[in-house]
């Protein structure tokens, strides 16, 4: 770390105990798992400077969600609120690293950096594509939709969140861990020629390889954005998760793949996701994830 400017050294910690766009309890309480896991000491060993801005307010309605989209008006306030925070602490020069929360968080997350950073390489772990639209989801759950809606598709209330004009493009995109696709993520996908490495991929490629592709289309972007889904995992290392699906990356791929995307030196921001610690085993999905930022950020075995 030492070859690294204070400003470069500097990490802000955003918590956003979101569980609306997953329509299951849990979730929310992601956040204050992750810092029970030690994020911010593991981080400050490395020889970061961590600001750690607490907790956004996440309102739950009274009443049950309406419409096609569940909770879509305070999903909306959150994420603006978020992609405020986001662009602010950019513009301070320091790393924006979102705790959640559901995967609806990313939308404020990406909407946020994508004001400071115009063109932003997306890089989505996970098991899921996550484009749906309210007219494929089958659930109506946001947390199915953040890509789509960071790629300029879906409801005009959450497109035009950070600015409509601000997405990005499909070629700064790659999946990597996909292995449960909707049919009409599968259209959308192939219609926007967006870049999936499913498990099928890694299993044939190894995730070396996997990676090298990764970094290399997102080359020529202006840095990266980690959208960090533990379900990505398989469950058996990523167990707290409300949406597991089994087949997942193992605990070294998943590692792997951070320490390339770490000394690629590409990465601008990030948010880790979905962490369910009612579903957990002693808080082992959290203290994966606070291994895997630690991949992410910079630390290695020797």
């Amino acid at each position: 770390m030492s070859d690294r400017t204070e400003e470069q050294r500097q990490i802000a910690i955003i918590g956003v105990p979101m569980d609306l766009g997953a329509d299951r309890r849990g979730v929310d309480m992601g956040p204050s798992a992750i810092r029970c896991a030690n994020v911010q000491g593991m981080l400050e060993e490395l020889g970061y400077i961590v600001h750690d801005r607490g907790d956004l307010v996440v309102r739950r309605p009274d009443e049950p969600p309406k419409g096609k989209l569940k909770y879509l008006n305070e999903i909306v306030r959150v994420n603006t609120e978020l992609a405020d925070k986001v662009t602010e602490e950019i513009a301070q020069r320091r790393c924006p690293l979102v705790l959640g929360g559901d995967h609806s968080i990313a939308i404020g997350t990406v909407k946020g950096v994508l004001r400071q950073v115009q063109r932003l390489g997306v890089l989505w772990f996970d098991a899921h594509s996550d484009v749906n639209t309210a007219r494929t989801s089958p659930t109506g759950n946001i947390h199915g939709m953040p890509l789509a809606v960071c790629l300029g598709r879906g409801h005009a209330e959450l497109t035009r969140i950070g600015g409509r004009r601000r997405v990005v493009n499909p070629a700064d995109v790659v999946i990597v861990g996909a292995r449960s696709i909707d049919p009409g993520e599968k259209l959308l996908l192939g219609e926007l020629g967006i870049r999936v490495f499913t498990m099928h991929d890694i299993d044939r490629l190894g995730m070396k390889r996997v990676m090298e592709e990764t970094l290399d289309r997102l080359s020529h972007t202006d840095g990266v954005h980690l959208s960090l889904d533990l379900d990505g995992m398989d469950p058996s290392a990523a167990p707290g998760v409300g949406t597991p699906v089994t087949g997942g990356l193992t605990y070294r791929e998943s590692h792997l793949a951070m320490e390339m995307l770490s000394q690629a030196g590409r990465l601008v921001s990030a948010e880790v996701v979905e962490v369910n610690p009612l579903l957990d085993e002693r808080n082992k999905t959290a203290s994966a994830a606070v291994g895997l930022i630690g991949s992410a950020f910079g630390k290695r075995i020797l």
